[in-house]
């Protein structure tokens, strides 16, 4: 099957590299987004997020007017939605008592809707928005279908899912293995057409749902070892061992690799596809909900770490006290703050009666809810009393502590990433204190 001209809906952390990388293989590619000033931005030649070469790869795009971006959908061979699912901000739902947290659709179907009218025969519709299982066929097919055409014989539809990492997704998009699901064999290679202009990695073909559900397995799967792993610095915190020693010396059992606990679970993926699985069978999903349960309770766990830190080095509370909280992303190197668990630390102390200055690199300009923003990192830690790293940045490691010692008044440090060498850092006069460590 050949494509001439495709539109991507939905230009953030996935859409936009998605819609410049078809530009670049020759396809022109129309980029929608409800958002007015992320189109201007765009087609200005500049980006919005913070991705590596994906500057470079937009303005050649541009430049050779194979990509433009623009808030109409408009006739095209192939449609990729690639929008947003967060949570009801304001719902949820119920099972035996327990509560669970349900996925927001509306951009989903705000972009089938839009879709619709420029539907024609031989087209491809793909998502690539993690949804619930069967989203595609109980949702997406009925709504394109109201075209007059019908999903798999008149048209084609898949669902492809993302796999990539943020900082690498230039890369990744071309190189990882890419699944194709399918409401017809006919719909799954048609997919297989279209991401075949680029992929270099394995394209496998199968049906929709299964593509969804490999989507939330991969993820949630993830989840439940991170769960664990904040379990067991718990523990560690309890028993007075050192969880970062006890896990790589575990680790070195063949079949065992554990991954490292933190302040939580954040990002659009990980911290979210579990819920889907609960939302869509609650009565099959005990360890998946748990395990949810234990990655949100995770900042609270980093508050009681920090009250302690105070108690045993000047015998008072975090009431009143000025914290320095470096980083603000919800994982290391990137510009991601959704939902960051490093926010919710943040309010946290807050709402103990913490006074704090958060610092973020990769995104200072940051206008978030409550939370007040340093200029700088000798800002956010002047006039602060303990420093609390909360993301593993590359520039936090490299930190030099005699020189931090220099510009800040604080005596204390709370590390929650393993990101510090502790012996460095009380030679340079400060109280260290780590997440995991009950020593």
């Amino acid at each position: 099957m050949n494509f001439n001209k495709i539109c991507v809906i939905g230009l953030g952390y996935i859409g936009l590299p998605t819609a410049v990388t078809f530009a670049k293989h020759g396809i022109d590619v129309l980029g929608v987004d409800i958002n007015e000033n992320v189109v201007n931005t765009l087609n200005e030649g500049h980006v919005h997020i913070h991705e590596p070469d994906l500057p470079e790869a937009l303005s050649a795009a541009i430049e050779s007017k194979k990509f433009r971006a623009s808030v109409q959908v408009e006739e095209a061979d192939a449609f990729i939605i690639a929008v947003p699912t967060p949570f009801k901000e304001d719902e949820v739902g119920t099972y035996n008592g327990i509560e669970y947290k349900l996925a927001d659709m509306q951009a989903v179907t705000s972009a089938a809707q839009a879709i619709a009218p420029f539907l024609r025969k031989g087209n491809l519709v793909i998502l690539e928005s993690t949804s619930p299982p069967r989203t595609t066929v109980d949702l997406i097919a009925p709504l394109l279908q109201k075209s007059g055409l019908q999903a798999g014989s008149d048209f084609y539809l898949c669902y492809s899912p993302e796999r990539v990492l943020p900082g690498q997704i230039m890369k990744e998009l071309i190189e990882n293995a890419r699944v194709i699901g399918g409401i017809t064999k006919e719909s799954a290679q048609a997919g297989a057409d279209l991401y075949s202009v680029f992929v270099k990695g394995q394209i496998l073909q199968t049906d929709a749902t299964t593509a969804e559900m490999v989507k939330l397995m991969e993820n949630t799967y993830r989840d439940v070892n991170i769960a664990i792993a904040n379990e067991f610095s718990r523990l560690a915190d309890k028993f007075g061992v050192d969880v970062w020693e006890a896990i790589s010396l575990a680790s070195l059992h063949p079949r065992v690799k554990i991954l490292s606990p933190g302040p939580g679970v954040g990002g659009h993926c990980i911290s979210v596809d579990p819920w889907f699985f609960v939302e869509a069978a609650p009565e099959l999903t005990p360890l998946i909900y748990h395990s949810r349960q234990v990655n949100d309770a995770q900042p609270s766990f980093v508050v009681e770490k920090v009250k302690s830190a105070f108690a045993q080095t000047a015998a008072v509370s975090v009431g009143g006290k000025n914290i320095a909280a470096l980083g603000l992303a919800y994982k290391a190197d990137v510009d991601d703050l959704r939902e960051s668990p490093a926010r919710e630390v943040v309010h946290l102390l807050q709402n103990a009666g913490a006074h704090v200055l958060a610092w973020e690199p990769f995104k200072p300009n940051a206008n978030l809810a409550g939370i007040r923003m340093a200029s700088s990192l000798d800002e956010a830690i002047q006039e602060a009393d303990l420093i609390l790293l909360l993301v593993k940045h590359t520039e936090f490691v490299n930190l030099n502590p005699k020189e931090v010692a220099k510009k800040t008044k604080a005596k204390i440090i709370v590390d929650t990433v393993n990101a510090w060498k502790a012996d460095e850092w009380r030679q340079a006069g400060f109280d260290v204190f780590r997440l995991g460590v009950g020593k």
